[in-house]
């Protein structure tokens, strides 16, 4: 796909996504969700790509959806370019959250609305001194969208959502660094390199198919009802990495006290029985 609202670089086995339209201050277009779902399709398809960051260019991370058509904004999804009764913050959420790569947001300036949302299936968030944040969906007559109503409680609990989403008011970093909404605050040109050292720490002598498998292993466990289901997930995971070229790499190289060389790769070697479990619960 030929970008023209973001930007997609590789460096080092680190994939920036930037949204770009500064002008518009990074605005949610129907363009924009395409290519950012383009991107993430692109960064799990390329063994090369260790971690993803996302991150806006100019003063803003994302102001939330283009309003540039009025009132008719929110009248039907299709304002965003997807079928009628599905939201496209959602979709985009649902493939962050099936990512096979660790993704990171630094959110380089204010994010409101999906503007916010969208980080919300992100592993980890940063943010820029300044920035204004906002789940103003009441303030707008809708409401949340992009799966949040899903996310943002596990983030930070049900009574900070709560309170974040039902007054719909603007916040800023310290109020989301002390609401477990980011990890960390930082200045403006500083919060993309924090989150390149942080990705560098997730690429740098970690096994891919294992960091793929652990984070989708978390973020799906939100849901289990037991603990039970995790010992079983955990046990067959165990049982399976345990034999592969990458358990051995990793326990010669750290005994060789050498960095390791993982073999394996997620495009060709994550499990069949894992991928049986992503799509049906069951792994048999």
């Amino acid at each position: 796909m030929d970008y023209q609202q973001i930007t997609y670089e590789l460096a080092d086995g680190i994939a920036t996504v930037t949204l770009d339209r500064p002008e518009q201050l990074n605005a949610y277009t129907a363009q924009m969700h395409h290519e950012l779902i383009d991107a993430l399709d692109r960064s799990d398809a390329d063994d090369h790509v260790r971690v993803v960051i996302f991150t806006g260019r100019g003063r803003a991370f994302c102001a939330g959806a283009d309003l540039s058509e009025g009132a008719a904004t929110f009248d039907s999804s299709s304002a965003i370019g997807i079928d009628a009764y599905e939201d496209g913050g959602g979709l985009l959420t649902r493939r962050i959250f099936e990512s096979r790569k660790p993704v990171i947001a630094a959110i380089n300036g204010s994010a409101v609305g999906v503007g916010l949302t969208m980080t919300l299936a992100m592993d980890v968030r940063l943010v820029a001194e300044g920035a204004k944040l906002g789940f103003v969906f009441a303030r707008r007559g809708i409401v949340p969208e992009a799966c949040s109503s899903w996310f943002l409680p596990r983030l930070v609990g049900i009574s900070q959502a709560a309170e974040w989403v039902l007054t719909g008011r603007v916040f800023g970093p310290d109020e989301a660094l002390a609401g477990g909404l980011v990890r960390s605050v930082h200045a403006p040109d500083a919060v993309l390199d924090a989150a390149r050292e942080l990705a560098r720490e997730m690429a740098d002598g970690t096994s891919p198919v294992s960091v793929a498998m652990s984070r989708l292993m978390l973020w799906r466990m939100l849901g289990a009802s037991s603990p039970a289901e995790a010992h079983a997930i955990d046990s067959r995971g165990i049982f399976d990495r345990g034999r592969s070229a990458d358990a051995a790499e990793g326990v010669t190289a750290f005994l060789e006290k050498r960095p390791p060389a993982f073999p394996d790769r997620v495009s060709a070697d994550m499990p069949e029985w894992f991928q049986r479990w992503l799509d049906t619960g069951d792994p048999r």
